[in-house]
């Protein structure tokens, strides 16, 4: 019985509390504005470019689908597309597209001229052009 008396007496710490709820809140602030600049702003920026190019497929393009297959597209319709994978055809769903993919060739080495193979044969490095 004689502890309560003593804990009434005690009161409220020196100082007072006004401003401990508002400090308490910054750290979430802060940790709201780094979850949004690297991971919530990217994948939106992400989705839109997406987007954008579901919107622009046209016939011809090779594509990849999200399961991996490389395929050209033959016809377009709202909501699928139906690919060339070479032996078959297969009806996808647009959605299904994950990007536009570049199936061409491997590059040729460039042709040197003949001015360049004489010198070399010559034993002549070819000049540089400064």
């Amino acid at each position: 019985m004689l502890w309560t008396t003593a804990a009434h007496a005690m009161g409220p710490a020196p100082g007072g509390t006004e401003g401990a709820g508002w400090q308490s809140l910054i750290p979430f602030i802060l940790m709201f504005a780094v979850f949004y600049f690297l991971l919530i702003r990217p994948q939106q920026k992400r989705a839109k470019e997406h987007k954008a190019m579901l919107n622009q497929l046209k016939r011809g393009d090779e594509v990849v689908t999200a399961g991996g297959l490389y395929g050209r597209i033959l016809e377009t319709a709202d909501d699928h597309v139906i690919l060339d994978l070479g032996d078959s055809k297969v009806k996808v769903s647009r959605s299904a597209i994950s990007a536009v993919a570049s199936m061409a060739r491997p590059a040729q080495p460039e042709k040197k001229s003949k001015k360049a193979e004489e010198k070399e044969k010559a034993g002549d490095k070819p000049a540089d052009d400064a």
